[in-house]
């Protein structure tokens, strides 16, 4: 298409796109401008619509943002004569739009950053970007707003790995940019004289603040530039350009340790007297709320900046700690959370004792972390009162949306969260007695069940529940209070939800407490009450209940009676007026499970039947209806029953007696295996069922592991559930050193493991069969783990490694992982004592197929799978590598030799092959991570660069020649 045409075209699209009454005509234009985009066409076109002076704004924008993205992603697209006339172009058109429009005019500036990026300094000429820039700007006043623009973008675009450049490339750009900083200030001051221009000029200083390189804190502190930043804090109009060049300075100046304190200081006191002048702001009402918001920002990033100094708790330290407290104060969170992160930093420089090290001896560490504690006791109980009355529920709770119920709760985690680090500094019994206090005046304000007034005793309870776990399990003051106050509160929905979590919070309490036990029945029957009000509160106290039941075990084994008559209240739904739902009541299941578990032998084993009769019960029903019925059933009919036989399976510890459950139980199990193997979930739920009991019963199975392993093998012939493999994981992990089961599991293995790599023979079943792949590599894991003696002698070792070789590059991640795992077991197979006799085995399968595996591999690690799966991929290779050796090496210099010089360079491949070298050698993998990054990076640094490598490595092609 003509140069012109195309140039029409790209007009007639936009107009489409912005213009058209169709959705479809517009999802056409968008799709058609989206690969024009992609072309080399698009440099050109570009370029002349940005340089006619009748390109409307839409038309600039696009084109504009057309020539950042092709600078950005595509400069390897161009011959090395085209980057002058590119640079020339671009400052061109930095002239043109001085003005604006600002969008074009940012692309514009973002575009030449790139070209930075890309090009060094000598290819660049005139010195590099940053003198020719102050040529630029010197010679072209009045288009100095577009390189103020460029001067800020420019040590943005360091860390932008958007930007295709090589790592190497991009380490010499920082270099170069840090070196340059000198110039960049210079620069920058020269503009302060234009008023109009301040506000540019200290956006651009802020972001090369960023850099955190190339400056001296003691020539900072004198600067103009930070002096211009400074002075402009105290203007009528807060300039939020200033506020960001404080913040940066504040960051900059940071004290990481001891030694930071003395150079970082100049600049700290010419900062925090400034900050520290803006404190009447915080309450004064005449200003703006963003105002106030970015003064409580300057004084939060004090703190987080200064925390270990802070915490030596000097005088001048407890003033910023003062200003804090006002922070944390304002009537708006957004705001007073600011300073939250400091609470938390503060907290920890208080209490970890390994940050005392240095003082020497335990005497002196001991003498200095009470003195400290001591100063800031009094700011931790203030903050306990001020962060406390934000759980507060609004008066208009009801009618919240859901984004603002969330916002809510993220509140309440916030809070609770803060609370957390006021309990560690001041000790949970003393945020306790505070928060109690709260509660009390709260609670005498409760009048009735219907009273609006029931929200602040909700939030201090709320509160005492977030610092139960820093509570002393035998604090007798205040603890019986409150939990002799609970039974007395409002029986409102949401007081009542946070009431039972409270009771459940406090259960360790409730079990070392010497009146627990006289204390139980009265909380039990709230928790009753909470079952049967709301599904809210039920689930609320049926979580409460399971807390109660793990930690009170010994003290409720002699209440079994009520025990069971609230389980059953909740498994029978006609059994009472409890309002527990399905899921929440599996928590009443473990609940009398962790009970059971502590009575003897004999009456767990009764206690165990009678915990299953409700359970059983329907399921048995539903069998005798006949197995045309059965089948007809919705799933959730069934599960919801077999989950709760998994919870009694897996929290009743009683071995033999689960054995002889599981033994009873087999009929029902097995008839639903028959009749719905065909059905996921409810395959899934009984395979969980059987895994639980095989876990707690292990060599107590006898008889029915053999059944069991039976009816999967068959199954799984025609009903290919995942399910039945991670059944058969947990079987090998029981049982796979057991001489005894030699014969079933190998017969197991060998039929699941052939069955299955039929099923994935090819990349696109394991792309439609992901969870077959992931649960099956999962088994082959465990079996090299828990039986190498059945799996690695087998006949289908070999065609699981050809299996795995297909499907490494699956982009499930759950698969992929799975795969790359289990080579990785299979190559680390010789580490342990067992598996060193199967060496010849293995190395018999693997080595045969190597360099296709090291092909893989290294196709994975450069684009093949996702960039977050590089540390798995890494390992596997490595793994690999330290096996095989000199081999391993070269199937690694094989593959690397495939690649175009284009793609990767001899330096970049001889830094890869170097790392694998010295990994051979033993060195870490921390050690040599910088190159496999590198070469990673390199070839996903474009689509292009990345489809020219993947179609060199072909990771799909299992029989490639290798070029010699």
């Amino acid at each position: 298409m003509a140069g012109m045409e195309l140039q029409n075209t790209v007009k007639e699209a936009l107009n489409a796109l912005y213009h058209h009454p169709d959705d479809a005509v517009r999802m056409q234009a968008d799709r058609w401008l989206q690969e024009f985009q992609r072309t080399l066409d698009a440099w050109q076109v570009a370029d002349n619509l940005l340089h006619d002076a009748s390109s409307n704004l839409e038309t600039l924008i696009f084109c504009s943002q057309t020539l950042r993205s092709k600078v950005t992603r595509d400069f390897e697209e161009l011959p090395s004569e085209a980057f002058r006339p590119l640079r020339d172009s671009l400052n061109s058109l930095l002239n043109r739009f001085h003005q604006g429009p600002p969008k074009v005019r940012t692309q514009i500036s973002l575009a030449v950053a790139a070209l930075a990026v890309h090009v060094s300094v000598e290819d660049w000429g005139d010195g590099g970007i940053m003198n020719w820039l102050k040529v630029q700007m010197n010679s072209r006043p009045e288009c100095i707003p577009s390189f103020l623009e460029l001067l800020k973008v420019l040590p943005e675009e360091v860390f932008n790995y958007r930007i295709s450049a090589r790592p190497e490339r991009r380490r010499q750009f920082e270099k170069e940019l840090s070196s340059a900083m000198e110039v960049s200030l210079s620069l920058l001051t020269a503009c302060l004289n234009a008023s109009e221009l301040k506000e540019q000029v200290l956006e651009a200083f802020a972001s090369w603040l960023r850099l955190r390189r190339g400056f001296s804190p003691s020539v900072l502190a004198n600067h103009p530039l930070v002096l211009t930043a400074l002075s402009s804090l105290c203007s009528d109009i807060l300039s939020e350009a200033a506020v960001n060049v404080v913040s940066e300075l504040i960051h900059c100046s940071a004290v990481g340790n001891s030694s930071d304190v003395s150079c970082q200081m100049p600049l700290i006191q010419v900062i925090v007297p400034r900050v520290m002048s803006l404190r009447p702001y915080l309450n004064d009402p005449s200003k703006d709320e963003e105002d106030v918001k970015a003064i409580g920002r300057l004084f939060a990033d004090m703190g987080d900046a200064y925390v270990q100094l802070i915490a030596t708790g000097s005088d001048e330290s407890m003033m910023i700690v003062q200003v804090l407290l006002e922070v944390a104060s304002h009537s708006e969170f957004d705001i007073a959370s600011m300073t939250f992160n400091f609470w938390h930093n503060l907290q920890v420089y208080l209490v970890e004792r390994d940050l005392y090290l240095s003082l020497g001896n335990e005497a002196l560490i001991e003498a200095e972390r009470n003195r400290r504690l001591l100063i800031f006791r009094a700011s931790y109980d203030s903050l306990v009162s001020l962060v406390s009355s934000r759980v507060q529920y609004p008066d208009d709770y009801m009618e919240l949306s859901r984004e603002d119920l969330k916002d809510f709760k993220q509140t309440r985690y916030a809070v609770a969260d803060v609370l957390v680090d006021a309990a560690l500094v001041l000790g949970g019994d003393i945020v306790l007695k505070i928060l109690y206090m709260k509660l009390v005046q709260a609670a005498a304000s409760c009048v009735n069940d219907q009273s609006s007034e029931w929200r602040p005793a909700e939030a201090a309870l709320y509160c005492i529940r977030a610092v139960a776990d820093y509570v002393s399990s035998v604090e007798a003051e205040v603890m019986p209070q409150v939990m002799s106050l609970i039974p007395k509160l409002p029986h409102h929905p949401q007081l009542l939800q946070t009431v039972c979590l409270t009771i459940g919070a406090y259960s360790k309490w409730l079990d070392a407490s010497s009146n627990g036990l006289s204390i139980l029945p009265s909380l039990v029957d709230v928790l009753m009450r909470g079952m049967s009000t709301s599904e809210d509160t039920a689930a609320a106290a049926a979580l409460a209940f399971r807390h109660i039941c793990d930690d009170c075990r010994k003290k409720l084994c002699g209440s079994l009676d009520g025990l069971f008559h609230i389980y059953q209240s909740a498994v029978y739904p006609e059994g009472g007026n409890f309002r527990v739902s399905a899921e929440d009541s599996l928590h009443l299941v473990e609940a009398l499970s962790m009970v059971i578990t502590e009575l003897p032998p004999d009456h767990a084993k009764k206690a165990l039947e009678a915990l299953c009769l409700p359970v059983v019960t329907p399921l048995q029903e539903m069998i005798n209806q006949g197995s045309v019925s059965l089948g007809q059933k919705g799933a959730r009919e069934l599960t919801i029953h077999i989950d709760r036989l998994a919870y009694i399976f897996r929290y009743v510890n009683h071995p033999e007696a689960v054995a002889d459950a599981i033994q009873r139980l087999w009929p029902i199990f097995k008839a639903i295996f028959d009749v719905r193997a065909w059905d996921m979930r409810t395959m899934e739920a009984l395979c969980k069922a059987c895994k639980y009991a095989v876990r707690t019963s292990r060599s107590y199975m006898g008889l029915t592991i053999g059944a069991m392993l039976e009816e999967i093998q068959g199954l799984y012939q025609h009903q290919h559930q995942p399910c039945f493999l991670y059944l058969s994981s947990e079987v090998i992990k029981i049982f796979g050193s057991d001489q005894s089961c030699s014969d079933y599991l190998r017969n197991l293995v060998e039929a699941l493991f052939r069955r299955t790599a039929c099923l994935l023979a090819t990349i696109s079943d394991f792309t439609t069969r992901p969870d077959i792949a992931d649960d099956c590599f999962l088994l082959a894991s465990r079996c090299i783990r828990y039986c190498p003696q059945i799996f690695i002698p087998s006949p289908v070792f070999p065609s699981l490694i050809d299996c795995a070789m297909i499907g490494i590059t699956v982009q499930h991640r759950e698969a992929s992982n799975s795969i790359l795992s289990f080579l990785s077991d299979v190559f680390d197979l010789t580490k342990s004592h067992e598996g060193l006799q199967y060496q010849s085995i293995r190395d018999s399968v693997i080595v045969p197929r190597g360099a296709t595996i090291t092909r893989i591999l290294i196709a994975s690690l450069t684009g093949a799978l996702p960039n977050n799966r590089f540390d798995t991929v890494t390992y596997t290779l490595l793994s690999l590598v330290r096996v095989y050796h000199i081999k391993a090496l070269e199937w690694a210099r094989e593959s690397v030799s495939l690649i175009p010089k284009t793609a990767v360079t001899e330096v970049e491949s001889s830094r890869f092959l170097q790392a694998l070298s010295e990994a051979k050698s033993g060195a870490k993998n921390n050690d040599i991570m910088v190159p496999i990054e590198e070469l990673s990076d390199v070839c996903r640094r474009n689509r292009t660069v990345q489809d020219i490598v993947q179609d060199a490595l072909k990771p799909l092609e299992l029989n490639m020649v290798h070029r010699v």
